[in-house]
């Protein structure tokens, strides 16, 4: 019996797009100036992820780093991390030349060593600076004076706050002055003639990281690599934006603040995190209409694809710890803006944002119901599915939606490697018998179920693809120091690397 026209046709079945790629801070990068940068090697890293059909790169938040090291603790959530401008592309754009980079001092080229490292490059700006101010090159200059204009809004207090903070052995601005806390224009403008080079040179390296940073997104995204950045919900108290906006932070008469933010007692640490950010006025951004958070939105969005915001479940609700403390036991919750704030965001930018919500740690069904309202993918880290204590929501077989992002681990969490070895017997017992694996390929067996998860997104670090211990591990939360230092060199890489993710990829659709 012939087949009937309609059992000859085949029933179209849209399957959405599913994503996967690898989660490595710009600092980690190999480069011979002792941390990554936008240099060559930024480039080739991009290369390797278009030959391993990986279509996500993820970063940490891009802004200068203060004590610590710390992305997640910068001068300001506007300003790129200066140290990762590429000496050799300030060649390219003569200003400075191949003699100034023939006596690079020994860096370690698994560490970064961030003093060493600022103090050199520090002299290579310099110089580079001192050659933009005399340049011709009409076509950069034209780029710079963009870049001004559309930046004033932010630049100017950043240039003027790190030139004051500078003249005053770097302390933080409640170590200032009183006339330079809050100063007068009379005052500003005479401290704004005074540190005129200073400022202009706070200008032009913000100027440089920009452009570098436009020109290595451009060419991932033609590579078919989109860039996944990173914003902390909170601010440094020594910032330019807590300087020059006082009123939108809960502070006392004299600055200092009146309760810090924090998490209870979790995963990662018995008695809390205490990170000691001041505690946003949500009164007062309601009353400017968020502006604020819509500028500072939209500033990422120009350089990353998709934004990870970390701790979303502070919007919804936020642990406040009276100032003082000396651990984040004593705090309350306290009700965040809710979904007002990002229905004012999406109102000014639209509502395609592509973005993460990080919503790890003590979560609710309010903040849950939050992140449904707007739509954003939540996340699902690996290790936590094995722990003794973790629910099975965070098993691949209990995912209830697509719409999410699985996670090996993060920057916060050890290597998968290093997870596995220090994990117990119990919990190395669940993975043999869930991956059905013997445990000797461990980061590899979790990056493959990861990719095989109904998630929309799939990401892991490069230690996890590198298959790297402990030793490698990017933080460790509430712990200051040796952190935010790992890199690995060129030739760990290897060309099956990225044969091997090309094969998976190509496997689970991704």
């Amino acid at each position: 019996m012939a087949a009937t026209k309609k059992t000859q046709e085949k029933e179209t079945v849209k399957v959405d797009k599913r994503y996967s790629g690898i989660l490595l801070h710009p600092t980690s990068l190999p480069s011979p100036y002792g941390i990554g940068d936008m240099g060559q090697d930024a480039y080739d890293f991009v290369d390797f992820l278009e030959k391993a059909g990986q279509t996500l790169w993820q970063v940490l938040p891009l802004g200068p780093t203060g004590y610590g090291d710390s992305p997640y603790s910068s001068y300001s959530v506007f300003a790129g991390q200066t140290l990762l401008i590429s000496p050799e592309k300030l060649v390219e754009q003569k200003l400075i030349t191949e003699e100034d980079l023939k006596e690079v001092p020994e860096f370690d080229s698994k560490v970064v060593k961030y003093g060493d490292v600022l103090a050199w490059k520090t002299e290579i700006f310099t110089k580079a600076f001192e050659a933009f101010k005399e340049t011709e090159d009409k076509e950069l200059l034209e780029e710079y004076e963009a870049f001004l204009k559309q930046h004033s809004f932010w630049l100017d207090d950043y240039a003027f706050y790190m030139s004051v903070r500078a003249e005053n052995e770097n302390k933080g601005w409640l170590e200032w002055d009183k006339s330079l806390q809050k100063p007068t224009a009379k005052v500003r403008k005479e401290w704004e003639e005074k540190l005129a080079d200073q400022i202009a040179y706070q200008k032009f390296t913000q100027f440089e990281f920009y452009k570098q940073w436009g020109e290595l997104k451009a060419y991932a995204n033609e590579k078919g690599v989109s860039i996944v950045g990173d914003m902390p919900i909170f601010v440094s108290i020594d910032s330019s934006d807590v300087w020059a906006n006082k009123g939108l932070f809960c502070l006392d008469s004299k600055g200092y603040p009146t309760e810090v933010a924090g998490v209870p007692p979790d995963y990662f640490s018995a008695t809390g995190q205490l990170w000691g950010n001041p505690l946003y006025n949500w009164a007062a951004h309601k009353k400017a209409g968020y502006e604020w958070w819509i500028n500072r939105i939209k500033t990422q969005f120009t350089m990353v694809d998709y934004l990870r915001i970390d701790h979303f479940r502070g919007f919804e609700a936020y642990w406040a710890v009276p100032a003082g403390e000396e651990t984040a036991i004593n705090g309350k919750w306290k009700k965040g803006p809710g979904v007002d704030l990002f229905n004012a965001v999406k109102e000014a930018l639209g509502d395609d944002m592509k973005i993460f919500a990080e919503d790890l740690g003590i979560i609710t069904p309010e903040v849950e119901a939050l992140r449904d309202e707007c739509g954003f993918p939540g996340m699902k880290v690996l290790q936590f599915g094995f722990e003794a204590w973790a629910t099975d929501a965070f098993y691949p077989h209990n995912f209830k939606t697509t719409n999410c992002i699985c996670y090996t681990g993060t920057h916060d969490n050890n290597t998968t490697v290093g997870w596995y070895e220090d994990a117990k017997e119990e919990a190395r017992d669940r993975v043999r018998r869930y991956l059905n694996c013997d445990g000797g390929n461990v980061s590899w067996d979790f990056i493959r179920l990861a990719m095989s998860s109904i998630a929309k997104y799939a990401i892991y670090p490069m230690q996890d693809v590198l298959r790297l211990g402990s030793e490698s591990r990017m933080n460790v939360p509430g712990v200051l120091g040796a952190n935010w230092a790992w890199r690995f060199e060129k030739e760990d890489i290897q060309q099956w690397h990225a044969i091997e993710l090309k094969k998976m990829t190509q496997l689970f659709n991704r």
